[in-house]
């Protein structure tokens, strides 16, 4: 993945810095001579890279600080501030407001990728609640209006465009006025690809931003753009005046710095960054959740507005859990919610230190064993698949016939009930305090002082319910590792069935069901961070290991 490789080199800096014997100037400066190897390595700007060098050298000033203090904490978060410096201009970007329209329009060369940002653009909006459109403004390039239609059906977004008018300024107005007219909140508008030495079409792009008056314009940047992003970046922002940059095919294997050069030549935020080709594929940027999934500690906040945005119903399974239950219908449903979660190299990055251990590690064999895991579940009859998974234990000819049923083996049958069993067993322990959760939570979104430490008291409770001696524990709130990793990979050690309790934790259980405010369950996001992670499924899963 794009900046994989600088990020990797950056926190190897760090941690060689944090475990040598002696930690005095010289391994300092050894340390900022990698980290600015790496970015100039990442195509980063020069300039930008020296300026960092000489901002994490004058915050830290090694030779002043005092003996007592803790100087590999310092340099650390000197590192951490430099870094969120370059991706951060300081400006906020444009706030679309509901009940008006708000016209925003794509610009950038050609090849970039707006045509299919600018509809996952639009579907991140209407899933906000947004009425979203697209205008097809592009009359230059062959397809381009297919390719916005086909995109715009897939992800149910009205559009607009013309096969046989040719003229882009015509079209964008026309597409935008007839939009406003019908009130939708959200237009977006593409436009042709062009480069900084073709004057004509710049002056055209120049037309359209006079003919339909963006409240945004949007600069979409190809991640592999490499050292020609700031010059081409300038280039647009003097002639278009762009507000917001959007980064491109970060999925891919370039270098990537180029593009946040970008950012700092023209003190322009980045708004979103694209994932992959998948219309889900577009996370919204924060400079302090980027650098923190960079150095490799994860993005809490972005794992947990990634589950709020999926809007996961789960009202059945919470109902169940604050009772104590957790049937095999509970497990399949867990297991739905899940897959739309997209691939778990993406959820990665979110979770603190398992990014780097992930390497190597298949998303499709991942998505496979979760994919027959959920044909088990669809194989049970109705009774089966409400019940808690004993009859399967007093009949065992059940499991044989799920088995052939699901095209799977009796012991992947098994090591599902095994972890449906160790689910519930959580549910029993959890029963009431996870009601008091909700009712926390409740408390929170009024606003209220003593919910928000009832809230704190709650995720401490729970926590500890889970065994918090285990593995995630005494880690001083780092994941339990070994747990994550087994998660995908069978958590029976034989290439079998993903290990569910951990997996589960990524979901932030309570989704919509909580307190119906669609805040993810604080005790499932404890599990993940090291409460209930080693413990949670110590009773049912640790004799499996």
């Amino acid at each position: 993945m794009v900046l994989q490789d600088l990020g990797r080199r950056i926190n190897g800096a760090l941690t060689d810095l944090t475990r040598a014997p002696t930690l005095d100037e010289k391994a300092f400066d050894g340390m900022l001579r990698e980290i600015a190897n790496a970015l100039a390595e990442a195509d980063v700007n020069i300039k930008l890279v020296a300026n960092l060098r000489k901002t994490i050298k004058t915050t830290v000033k090694f030779s002043e600080l005092p003996p007592s203090a803790n100087k590999k904490r310092i340099i650390q978060k000197a590192v951490f501030d430099a870094l969120v410096d370059i991706v951060n201009p300081h400006q906020k970007p444009f706030e679309p407001r509901k009940g008006k329209s708000n016209v925003i329009m794509f610009v950038g060369l050609q090849g970039a990728g707006k045509t299919t940002t600018c509809t996952k653009l639009a579907r991140w909006y209407q899933a906000r609640g947004f009425r979203t459109c697209l205008v097809c403004a592009d009359t230059f390039r062959a397809g381009a209006f297919d390719q916005l239609k086909q995109n715009a059906i897939k992800a149910k977004i009205p559009y607009y465009g013309s096969l046989t008018q040719t003229d882009p300024v015509v079209v964008a107005r026309d597409g935008v006025e007839k939009f406003k007219k019908e009130k939708f909140e959200i237009i977006i508008v593409d436009t042709s690809g062009r480069h900084q030495q073709e004057n004509a079409l710049f002056a055209e792009m120049v037309e359209i931003q006079s003919a339909v008056q963006p409240h945004q314009t949007v600069m979409v940047l190809d991640a592999s753009i490499g050292q020609a992003a700031e010059a081409q970046s300038r280039a647009f922002k003097e002639t278009a005046d762009f507000g917001a940059i959007i980064i491109t095919k970060t999925d891919g294997a370039a270098a990537g710095g180029g593009a946040i050069s970008a950012v700092a030549a023209t003190h322009t935020p980045i708004v979103f960054i694209g994932t992959g080709e998948h219309l889900l594929d577009l996370e919204k940027f924060n400079p302090e959740s980027f650098v923190s999934k960079l150095l490799g500690m994860g993005d809490m906040q972005g794992l947990v507005e990634h589950v709020q945005s999926l809007k996961l119903d789960q009202k059945d399974t919470m109902k169940n859990i604050t009772e104590g239950k957790f049937s095999v219908r509970d497990m399949r449903d867990q297991l739905q919610n899940i897959m739309k979660m997209g691939p778990l190299s993406k959820m990665a990055g979110m979770i603190p230190g398992l990014s780097g251990m992930m390497q190597g590690m298949d998303d499709a064999d991942g998505q496979s064993k979760l994919k027959r895991m959920i044909y088990i579940c669809d194989s049970m009859t109705v009774k089966e698949l409400d019940s808690d998974g004993k009859c399967f234990v007093e009949q065992p000819t059940r499991m044989v016939r799920v088995a052939r049923g699901s095209g799977t083996s009796v012991r992947e049958v098994e090591e599902l009930l095994t972890q449906q069993r160790m689910m519930g067993n959580m549910a029993k322990k959890m029963k009431g305090g996870l009601a008091g959760m909700q009712k926390a939570q409740q408390q929170v979104g009024g606003g209220g002082r003593g919910g928000k430490d009832q809230m704190a008291a709650m995720q401490k409770r729970l926590a500890a319910m889970g065994g918090a001696g285990g593995a995630g524990g005494g880690g001083g709130g780092m994941p339990d590792m070994g747990s994550l990793m087994k998660m995908m990979g069978g958590g029976a050690g034989g290439g079998g069935m993903p290990d569910m309790s951990k997996l589960m934790g990524m979901m932030g259980g309570g989704g919509g069901g909580a307190g119906g405010g669609g805040m993810p369950d604080m005790s499932s996001l404890m599990n993940m961070m090291g409460g209930m992670g080693g413990g949670g499924g110590g009773g049912g899963g640790g004799g499996r290991r």
